[in-house]
């Protein structure tokens, strides 16, 4: 069983990991079984509790098909860095107030023009399990942080 230092070394490796990686792609499951794929920003930072955030519209299909089938990935690339990152999980909608404007930034204003005055607004929020990545610092053999509850 992982210790709590072991749990806070792996979330500080996924920050370093994508931090400088704004945008991700944000793979559901539909109904007929068949992945579709959104670019999405992240919003702030993984949290000790190893959450992913990210905007998005309340009536998008991507929460339609959140809502039948929650488990969820984001890939991040720095091609750059030769680093790959991808990241499995489940995700669910949330409309917390409180929360957005904890983790709005003025850049989303060109998805939400109204910002958070936009009636339709909410929360991903991704509840990280595994995350596999690639990097050169460690060759390109798949290296594995997997986040049990704690």
């Amino acid at each position: 069983m992982a210790t709590s230092t072991d749990r806070e070394q792996e979330i500080r490796k996924l920050h370093e990991l994508i931090k400088n990686i704004d945008y991700g792609m944000f793979t559901t499951v539909d109904d007929d079984g068949s992945l579709h794929s959104y670019p999405m920003s992240k919003s702030g930072e993984i949290n000790s509790e190893a959450t992913l955030w990210f905007f998005t519209y309340a009536a998008s299909h991507k929460v339609t098909e959140i809502e039948h089938y929650k488990q969820v990935n984001i890939s991040f690339s720095s091609p750059e860095q030769q680093r790959y990152v991808s990241i499995s999980g489940t995700a669910q909608l949330v409309k917390d107030r409180t929360k957005m404007q904890e983790l709005w930034k003025p850049e989303l204003q060109t998805w939400f023009r109204k910002g958070l005055e936009e009636p339709d607004i909410a929360l991903l929020q991704v509840n990280i399990s595994q995350v596999n990545y690639w990097d050169s610092a460690s060759s390109f053999q798949p290296q594995t942080i997997s986040f049990s509850t704690p």
